[in-house]
């Protein structure tokens, strides 16, 4: 009975989490009832192959795709291409030989110039809601230094800081810029070919390739039982993206969990993935953006960039190679993580 209880305390512990960053997406225009369908492919592929790493919203890839996408169609185009892409990936087995071929300078490099874009896209958000953002930020910083050595501390962070944002706007603003989701249905998108989604969809790939390789890794070290695969996890959350998107949804990619520290990892994981599921096609989150301030996510994306993100990546990027590692992260910073890559790799050819 006290391990069904840990299980369940973990799985709601994992959904308080994914739910404001569910609120992220639904910023940036993606719908989500069709996400629905990328979490129930989620589940159904962890229980086909027993793993302890589940999928769920994560802050970066939402981030970089909204940032990089001008609407809805080049985000969910990008998407669903860089989705592909990564399926064939996992599907051959070829994430570790990248990884390999690339190298922890650059693959830490690029995580860290995501981190930068995390960090710009709070600021932007403040900028435009200064009440809404500042106190998002505020209380963000303010909850993460008091619990910053509780393996919870994310989850504080971004639950005390959209709460605080909220109840500031309610008491200081009567109007205030709410989140509108429009077409919040299974339809399918219209997908929009250009330079600016191929780069985008390149620039995910390589996003991807860094998060499945870090945050999957831990996840998994946190598991007493089930199994990991890191292709496994590439091909389950690049199917559940490509059905994602194809009907306008946000992605779903690999996160670190909570659910792989419960006693029984693997149906945690599940049973979470189910519940996010429901909640998306059941219209729940519209329903709690209407009482949400849009720059709400900004104090928890200031703290993940930053402490979580930018701080953690950027000196193992710089470790092994400081030009390579340094090179990678100001590209990626500026304009994506493909470009990054590239500038990490010509800079380690040229022997710099």
């Amino acid at each position: 009975m006290t391990n069904i209880l840990t299980d369940i305390l973990a799985i709601i512990g994992v959904v308080l989490n994914g739910l404001p960053q569910g609120l992220l997406a639904l910023t940036f225009g993606f719908a989500s009832i069709p996400t629905a369908m990328a979490f129930f492919i989620g589940a159904i592929g962890n229980t086909l192959t027993q793993s302890v790493a589940p999928i769920s919203f994560q802050a970066e890839t939402i981030t970089y795709a909204g940032s990089a996408g001008k609407n809805r169609s080049e985000r969910c185009t990008m998407i669903f291409f860089g989705a592909v892409i990564m399926a064939l990936i996992g599907a051959f087995g070829l994430l570790t030989k990248i990884v390999d071929f690339i190298g922890e300078d650059i693959a830490f490099g690029m995580m860290a110039g995501v981190g930068i874009i995390l960090t710009k896209a709070a600021m932007d958000m403040i900028k435009k809601d200064k009440l809404a953002g500042g106190v998002s930020l505020a209380a963000a910083l303010i909850t993460y230094f008091i619990t910053r050595n509780d393996s919870n501390t994310l989850v504080y962070t971004i639950v005390i800081s959209v709460v605080a944002s909220c109840i500031a706007n309610a008491i200081f603003k009567k109007e205030k810029e709410n989140i509108v989701v429009v077409d919040d249905k299974f339809m399918r998108q219209k997908f929009t070919i250009n330079a600016n989604v191929i780069m985008g969809a390149l620039g995910m790939v390589c996003l991807n390739i860094g998060s499945n390789i870090s945050f999957g890794s831990i996840t998994a070290s946190m598991a007493s039982s089930g199994n990991y695969n890191v292709d496994h996890l590439t091909l389950i959350s690049s199917l559940a993206d490509m059905g994602s998107s194809f009907f306008g949804g946000a992605p779903v990619e690999s996160i670190i969990s909570a659910t792989a520290s419960a006693p029984h990892p693997v149906w945690a994981g599940v049973a979470m993935m189910v519940v996010m599921g429901v909640i998306l096609i059941m219209g729940v989150l519209p329903k709690i953006s209407k009482y949400v301030p849009a720059s709400s996510i900004a104090g928890f994306l200031f703290v993940l960039g930053i402490f979580k993100t930018v701080a953690l990546d950027a000196p193992a990027a710089l470790t092994a190679n400081a030009a390579v590692g340094g090179s990678t992260l100001v590209v990626t910073a500026v304009t994506n993580p493909f470009l990054g890559m590239v500038a990490g790799i010509v800079v380690r050819m040229l022997g710099i």
